[in-house]
C-alpha cells in the first residue's frame, strides 16, 4: 500500500511487510531534508544522526510550519473528512483533516464530545486519515494524537476498550505491578487505535480532601506511593505500551480547593513543603525517562511571586522544571481554554507567554486562529525568538521520533479486535480491580454476604452503577430492586428509597463525591437518603463510588466500602468482594478526616478491613 499525497510537495509513506514503516521518499518532488537518509530509529533519539535529522528538518521548515508544530487542539467528526459546521466556525474549514493542513498542526486530541470516539475501528480509521493529511502536506511530520485515558472516573476510550481502576484505588491496592500493568494494556490498546500519547499520569499529591478537580485522579496522598505508582505507569505506557506518557500537573495540583477550569488556584505550599510533597512524584518520573509534562493553570507564590500562573511561569517552568530538576522532554500545557489561565491575560498573550516560559507545545487554546496568528507575530517580531521556537520544536520532533509516529504514523485497521479488549485484557483488570476494592467498616459483621435468596434494594448515586450492582447481585440469588437517585435525590426519590429498605431484607447504597456540596450536591440531598435509610434500622452497606471522604458524614453507618470510581469493572468486583468470593485487600491511600474536626483523623492512612 502506498500513499501518494497531493500538493505542491510529496512524500511517500510505504507499509512494510513487518509494519507500516514511514519512510521519506527520495523523489524530485520530495522535501530537500527527506532525501537521501530515512530517520534514524527511534533507539537513537539523542544520538549525533537524531541531532543531523533534526537539524536538517529544522533548516527546511517554514515559520508557519513550526509554529504549527506547537499547537494541538480538537477537530470535530468521526472520520477524517467528516464535514461538520463546528470546524467552520472555530477554524475556518469543514473537516478534521483540513485543520490538521491549514495550521500544519503538531497533534490532535481527541475526546468523545467531539465526534471523534465511535468505536475502535472508526478512531483507528480516523487516526490513519489524520495521519495522511500531516504527512502528505508541508512538512510532511506525522501528529502526536492524544487523548485523557487516565482510567477510572477520566476516560475518553470507553468499552470495549478495557476499563482499568484509576490511580487512587490503584493507590489503595498498593501494587506497582498492577499500575504497570494497566498501563501497558491502556497503551497497547490506545496504539492501535492510532493514539501515541496519553495525557497520564497525574503525578499529583491530593492533600487536600476538598480538592475539587484531582481527587480520586492522584494515587493518594503519600508523596513516595504516589512517586512509585507514577514511575510505574510511565514505564507501563512508554516501554511496554509503546505511547509518550504525560505527568502532570506541575508543579503539583493536589493541594487546592478551587478548580483550575473554572477558576485559579493558589496553592500556599512553602517551598519546603513542594520539595518534600509534590515534587518527588515529578523527581522520579524525569529520572525514569518520562517524555512529557503537562503544566497546571496554579499559583504557587513561593516559587514564583509574580502571581503568574505556573503554565505562563519562566520561573517554575525553565528554573524550576526544566534546570532545577532537567527535564528536557516535552512541556505541555493543560487545556488553555481553562479558565485557570485566561483571567490574567487575553488569549492572544498566554500563548506568547506561555512558549516564553518554556512550554513546547499548546494544548486547545481558545479562538484558534488568534492564538496561530499572535504566535506568527511574536516570532516575527523577535518576542518569541527563533532559538526559542527551534528549541521547542527540536524536543517535539525528537519525540514523534522516540515514540515511533515518525517511522510508524499508520496503524492496521484490521488488527484493531485483536488487541482491544481482548479477553486477557479484561481478565487481567479484573483481577487488578478486585485488589482494589477498601473495606472501610464491617462493625455489625455483615460481610461477607453468603448468596442466596433475599430480598435487596439498590439505591443512590450513578444510574449504571446501580444497575450493574443490582444485576451482580441478583446473578447471587437474590432478588434485587433498582433505584437510582442521582447525586441530587429529590424528595420523592428519598421517600421511595426509604419505604423500599424497610420493604427489602438488605439495602446497598451507592454515594458519589457526597462530601462536596459546593457543585456535586450543593443541598447536601445524598447525606439526607443515606440519613433517612439510616433511620429505618434496616441493614444497610453504604458504598462510596468515588471520593473515599464520604464516609466522613455516615459515620454511624455500620458497614462502608470503597469503589474509587462508579464503572463496570469497579462495580462487579465490589459485589465479588461483597459476597467473600474475593477477600478485600484494598486499602486507603488518603487519611480520611473528621467532618467536625478536620485535624483529627476518622480512619488512617492505610486503614482497610479483610477476611
Amino acid at each position: 500500500m502506498q500513499i501518494v499525497p497531493s500538493g505542491p510537495r510529496r512524500r511517500s509513506v510505504v507499509l512494510g511487510a513487518a509494519g507500516a514503516v514511514a519512510a521519506f521518499g527520495a523523489s524530485s518532488t520530495a522535501p530537500a531534508w527527506a532525501d537521501e537518509r530515512r530517520p534514524p530509529r527511534p533507539t537513537a533519539t539523542h544520538g549525533p544522526r537524531a541531532e543531523a535529522w533534526i537539524r536538517r528538518v529544522l533548516r527546511q521548515m517554514s515559520v508557519e510550519e513550526k509554529v504549527g508544530q506547537l499547537l494541538v487542539t480538537h477537530v470535530y467528526g468521526a472520520r477524517a473528512d467528516s464535514v461538520d459546521a463546528r470546524n467552520t466556525s472555530e477554524y475556518g474549514v469543514a473537516t478534521p483533516a483540513e485543520v490538521v493542513t491549514k495550521y500544519h498542526l503538531g497533534g490532535v486530541c481527541y475526546f468523545t464530545w467531539s465526534g471523534n470516539v465511535v468505536s475502535p475501528r472508526q478512531v483507528a480509521a480516523l487516526s490513519n486519515g489524520l495521519q495522511g493529511a500531516a504527512t502528505g502536506a508541508d512538512p510532511g511530520l506525522p501528529l502526536l494524537i492524544s487523548t485523557d485515558q487516565e482510567q477510572g472516573t477520566i476516560v475518553r476510550v470507553g468499552p470495549p476498550a478495557t476499563q482499568f481502576p484509576g490511580n487512587m484505588a490503584l493507590g489503595a491496592g498498593r501494587d506497582a505491578r498492577a499500575a504497570r500493568d494497566s498501563a501497558a494494556i491502556t497503551g497497547r490498546e490506545l496504539a492501535a487505535l492510532g493514539i501515541n500519547q496519553d495525557y497520564a499520569p497525574d503525578a499529583d499529591v491530593n492533600v487536600d480532601p476538598g480538592n475539587p478537580v484531582i481527587g480520586v485522579r492522584s494515587f493518594g496522598s503519600d508523596p513516595a506511593l504516589v512517586a512509585e505508582l507514577a514511575v510505574a505507569q510511565v514505564e507501563g505506557y512508554q516501554d511496554e505500551g509503546r505511547i509518550a506518557a504525560t505527568a502532570k500537573h506541575f508543579p503539583g495540583h493536589g493541594d487546592t480547593s478551587v478548580d483550575s477550569h473554572t477558576g485559579i488556584p493558589e496553592i500556599t505550599h512553602t517551598r519546603e513543603e513542594w520539595e518534600r510533597i509534590d515534587a518527588p512524584p515529578f523527581r522520579a518520573v524525569i529520572e525514569a525517562g518520562v517524555d512529557s509534562i503537562m503544566t497546571g493553570h496554579l499559583v504557587f507564590p513561593e516559587l514564583d511571586p509574580s502571581g503568574d500562573p505556573a503554565t505562563l511561569s519562566h520561573p517554575i517552568v525553565t528554573g524550576l522544571l526544566r534546570e532545577a530538576l532537567g527535564f528536557q522532554g516535552v512541556v505541555v500545557t493543560d487545556a488553555l481554554d481553562m479558565q485557570g489561565v485566561r483571567d490574567k491575560y487575553g488569549d492572544d498573550r498566554v500563548i506568547v507567554l506561555a512558549v516564553n516560559a518554556g512550554v513546547d507545545m499548546l494544548l486547545r487554546p481558545p479562538r484558534f486562529d488568534l492564538a496561530h496568528q499572535a504566535l506568527l507575530a511574536a516570532v516575527r517580531s523577535g518576542e518569541i525568538s527563533a532559538e526559542r521556537l527551534d528549541e521547542a520544536v527540536s524536543r517535539i520532533l525528537r519525540l514523534k521520533l522516540g515514540n515511533h509516529v515518525v517511522h510508524q504514523p499508520l496503524v492496521d485497521e484490521a488488527a484493531v479486535d485483536a488487541t482491544v479488549g481482548t479477553p486477557a485484557h479484561l481478565s487481567r483488570a479484573d483481577r487488578i480491580t478486585e485488589a482494589t476494592t477498601t473495606v472501610v467498616k464491617n462493625d455489625a459483621g455483615l460481610l461477607p454476604l453468603p448468596p442466596g435468596e433475599r430480598r435487596v434494594l439498590v439505591a443512590g448515586a450513578g444510574g449504571a452503577a446501580v444497575t450493574t450492582l443490582a444485576q451482580a447481585v441478583g446473578e447471587r440469588g437474590a432478588s434485587t430492586q433498582a433505584l437510582a437517585t442521582g447525586t441530587r435525590p429529590s424528595d420523592a426519590s428519598i421517600a421511595s428509597a426509604v419505604a423500599g429498605a424497610r420493604e427489602n431484607d438488605l439495602t446497598v447504597v451507592l454515594t458519589q463525591k457526597a462530601w462536596d456540596t459546593r457543585v456535586t450536591d450543593p443541598e447536601g440531598r445524598q447525606r439526607r437518603l443515606v440519613a433517612g435509610l439510616l433511620a429505618t434500622g434496616a441493614q444497610m452497606i453504604v458504598v462510596a463510588v468515588q471520593d473515599p471522604y464520604d464516609i466522613a458524614y455516615f459515620a454511624e453507618a455500620p458497614t462502608y466500602a470503597v469503589t474509587y470510581a462508579p464503572t463496570t469493572v469497579a462495580v462487579r468486583a465490589l459485589a465479588r468482594v461483597l459476597f467473600g468470593e474475593v477477600s478485600p485487600s484494598g486499602r486507603l491511600p488518603v487519611e480520611i478526616p473528621s467532618a467536625t474536626d478536620p485535624d483529627q483523623p476518622l480512619y488512617s492512612y492505610g486503614h482497610g478491613l479483610s477476611w
